[in-house]
């Protein structure tokens, strides 16, 4: 999407961190902007750090919330009229292994972290495709969507999802003018070290709390040199210009990656695949191939 100005965009996550930078970024090149968030009070401290609210409308939503989601698709629609980004950002943490995690921790990060994205595209997809001018999605998830982290199992578990939802999702959309990227930033200056205080009363989980609570005093001095958040946001806008499938913000990954790919390639069995197997194989490549490069091809 390269014409961007005038277009409307809803940002889940968007009072604090990457999101409150992309709300900034987006507002700067003459695009409507909906912050969502579940915090009231972050929501007005992200309001008074815009100098004219007549282009940014803060909205208060629990991503977990379906019907919070269909109010508000409609607000947005009211006040902005027809939207064409969407950002799902919103996103908590977790720093308890797996093996010390209770059901309560499960059903609450992976319902953030990856039941947010999932409610949010199935109400907005609708009213994108229903306009018909096309738009673009960018779903947040993180390097962790690739490499694991044994102290962040659950929120790795959720992002990997968010990965592969949002490749399947860039497979679906094309044919409606709607591109998709994953978004997958490194160490952002944000507050997400603030995630027990938006636990909901019904998943409490004490112990892995205390555990949790310990780790994340580390943070805030951790974070602090984490990427700036309108960096973060200028990254994010250009890569729904260049209807890119990644926008990775980080360089510092490169080396990481390749070394985890060079695994995956070297863990291949080292035999030929029967002639039947292989051609169904490339049959279904040769769709997805042909699917990718329409995706690419949007404007």
């Amino acid at each position: 999407m390269k014409n961007v100005e005038g277009k409307v965009a809803f940002i889940t996550g968007g009072a604090n961190g990457a999101g409150l930078g992309m709300a900034k970024v987006f507002v700067r090149n003459g695009i409507k902007v909906v912050i969502a968030d579940i915090r009231q009070d972050s929501l007005d401290r992200a309001m008074g750090q815009f100098t004219d609210n007549a282009g940014i409308h803060p909205i208060r939503l629990d991503v977990t919330d379906r019907q919070a989601f269909i109010r508000a698709a409609d607000e947005t629609e009211r006040v902005f009229g027809k939207i064409h980004i969407l950002c799902n950002n919103a996103g908590i943490n977790l720093f308890v292994p797996i093996e010390e995690c209770t059901y309560n921790d499960w059903d609450w990060v992976m319902g953030v972290n990856f039941g947010g994205v999932v409610n949010s595209i199935q109400t907005f997809i609708p009213h994108i495709r229903k306009h018909g001018e096309g738009g673009h999605i960018v779903n947040t998830a993180s390097m962790a969507a690739f490499l694991p982290a044994a102290s962040a199992g659950i929120y790795t578990a959720a992002k990997f999802g968010v990965r592969g939802l949002s490749e399947a999702l860039r497979l679906s959309l094309y044919p409606y003018n709607i591109g998709v990227s994953c978004f997958c930033p490194g160490l952002i200056n944000s507050t997400i070290y603030e995630s027990e205080k938006v636990r909901p009363d019904g998943l409490v989980s004490p112990e892995t709390t205390a555990k949790n609570q310990q780790f994340m005093k580390k943070l805030p001095e951790i974070h602090k040199f984490g990427m700036s958040s309108e960096e973060v946001g200028g990254k994010v806008l250009a890569g729904i210009r260049k209807n890119s499938m990644y926008i990775f913000s980080h360089p510092e990954f490169r080396d990481e990656l390749r070394e985890l790919f060079d695994i995956a390639l070297n863990s291949l069995p080292d035999e030929e695949a029967p002639e039947q197997r292989a051609a169904f194989e490339q049959g279904r490549r040769n769709e997805v191939k042909k699917a990718l490069e329409a995706a690419d091809k949007l404007q």
